[in-house]
């Protein structure tokens, strides 16, 4: 029986190599030297192919936009952490800020 709840599941290594270079436009070469360079580290089949999630997929497509503005890979990868932190403590102080209002009523 098929698990069909692996569909929705941001994390599930469901593409393949070739099945992420073509949906992010991208060559094969580039995804390999992402892991090459431990900025994204696919999972491995157990034929020992790479297999990305649709969250690898989403953070790659936003790090080749820094890398097109001219940033390097480094700066890139730091670029989308700190927007990811960003965005995080974000939603935390939204949280808190929620709370707060229902603590105060």
């Amino acid at each position: 029986m098929t698990d069909l709840g692996k569909l929705d599941d941001e994390d599930y290594p469901a593409f393949t190599t070739g099945q992420a270079a073509e949906l992010l436009d991208v060559q094969q070469a580039f995804l390999r030297s992402l892991d090459s360079a431990d900025v994204v580290r696919p999972q491995r089949s157990g034929g020992g192919h790479r297999r990305y999630s649709r969250r690898q997929l989403a953070f790659i497509a936003r790090l080749r936009e820094q890398l097109d503005t001219g940033h390097t890979l480094a700066a890139a990868d730091r670029i989308v952490g700190l927007e990811d932190e960003l965005a995080d403590a974000k939603q935390e102080i939204a949280d808190l800020r929620r709370r707060l209002d229902d603590a105060g009523r």
